[in-house]
């Protein structure tokens, strides 16, 4: 059992913050398989939001005869499936190419893509060699400008700029060799 079985564990214990750390981790994740399954934000957030209420109010034994995470994605799918039964007659589909975006404005679906392009593309710097990888993840993760690049790495910013493009050009061979699309990140 994972690091996500003890924070439910500590939250039933009587640590409340072990559910919001559980909710933190899932609740992107989570709104983006849901609304996949009934495709309309309104009723993927209610069908979320109930998810996380069951958990903290009946409080379902984790037996951990699988993940944490295979066990509260079937808690969300169950609870999506039950709401589609019972509001069938009042459920109305969104644009399948319309964007998830939260009550605060986040643009959940965009939010978790990008992550996992990083996660992707972090993989793929790291079988790169390692001028190439540091110059690429001081740019991708920390955003440095080839000024600041140049200042970390102790070299003139001619040379960054020579480092980067050779480093993008073999990333990119990298990517397109696993099949992916370098445009994509």
């Amino acid at each position: 059992m994972g690091n996500d079985a003890d924070r439910y564990r500590r939250f039933l214990d009587g640590d409340d913050n072990g559910l919001r750390e559980i909710i933190d981790i899932y609740y992107n994740g989570l709104t983006l398989y849901i609304n996949g399954i009934v495709r309309n934000v309104s009723e993927t957030e209610d069908i979320i939001q109930d998810t996380f209420v069951k958990l903290a109010v009946k409080k379902p034994r984790f037996s951990g005869k699988s993940e944490f995470k295979t066990w509260l994605y079937a808690i969300a799918r169950n609870s999506a499936l039950n709401y589609l039964r019972r509001h069938r007659s009042r459920f109305t589909e969104q644009p399948a190419d319309e964007c998830i975006t939260l009550s605060d404005g986040t643009d959940v679906e965009r939010e978790y893509l990008k992550s996992q392009r990083n996660m992707e593309l972090h993989k793929a710097m790291k079988e790169l060699a390692p001028d190439y990888y540091q110059a690429l993840y001081l740019m991708y993760f920390e955003a440095l400008d080839t000024e600041g690049i140049a200042e970390v790495m102790h070299k003139s910013k001619r040379q960054v700029g020579d480092l980067l493009y050779r480093a993008k050009k073999s990333l990119k061979s990298k990517l397109e060799r696993a099949g992916f699309h370098y445009e994509e990140f």
